[in-house]
């Protein structure tokens, strides 16, 4: 996996809020890349109790599970598998994403799904909220983040190059893997801002914000 990469941001470079930085334009774009849990969809997921019961500090909880011994690692796969059936269910599509993609179809942009969780729980909830991408990655891949290989691997799929490309999460962990596969164009849907503040990053509150922000592209 290759090393993360930890950003030293320049004072003023930090997460923006009130417009697109001009950093961002001036490039074509071609296609945008999405995460699925808290950014498409609001997921009842309580991360620290999770990495609580999972027995799993800060580090990636799939990369830890999966460097286990048997039968531990059986044992607490099956777990996180339980947890994230049970949120699944629960889920709901966030308010303006099916307008966000309509959009971005409709003026000729690219779109892929690129999820750490299974393919069994991202097909069940595109299915159930009637979302689509022209490209979906599930760790069942064997490929998930924080490393960059996701996103490659979603670049190639699309035959869109990185500085054509912008993706869009809610976690630290998603910009650390768009930074990692040289995106430099990257969103985060979150009402808490200050958790990025020393990631280059553009803050959107919502799917429509965040439309207007990716129309703001094109039309530059």
């Amino acid at each position: 996996m290759p090393k993360s990469l930890r950003p030293v941001v320049p004072r003023g470079a930090g997460p923006t809020e009130d417009r697109v930085p001009d950093s961002y334009a001036g490039r074509s774009l071609r296609a945008v890349l999405f995460d699925m849990d808290g950014t498409i969809v609001e997921v009842p997921y309580d991360w620290a109790d999770i990495r609580r019961r999972l027995g799993v500090g800060d580090a990636s909880i799939l990369n830890t599970l999966n460097g286990l011994e048997e039968p531990e690692r059986s044992i607490k796969w099956a777990l996180l598998e339980k947890i994230e059936a049970e949120a699944t269910a629960a889920a709901v599509v966030k308010t303006g994403v099916k307008s966000l993609l309509r959009s971005l179809r409709a003026n000729g942009l690219s779109t892929a799904l690129v999820t750490n969780n299974s393919k069994r729980n991202t097909d069940a909830l595109l299915a159930r909220f009637g979302l689509r991408f022209d490209f979906v990655l599930s760790r069942d891949s064997g490929l998930w983040k924080p490393s960059a290989a996701p996103f490659q691997a979603a670049l190639r799929a699309l035959d869109v190059a990185a500085s054509a490309a912008c993706a869009v999460g809610d976690s630290i962990l998603d910009v650390r893997a768009a930074l990692d596969a040289q995106i430099e164009r990257i969103f985060v849907l979150t009402g808490d801002a200050a958790r990025f503040a020393s990631w280059p990053v553009i803050i959107v509150a919502s799917a429509a914000a965040l439309k207007i922000r990716i129309l703001e592209l094109i039309d530059g």
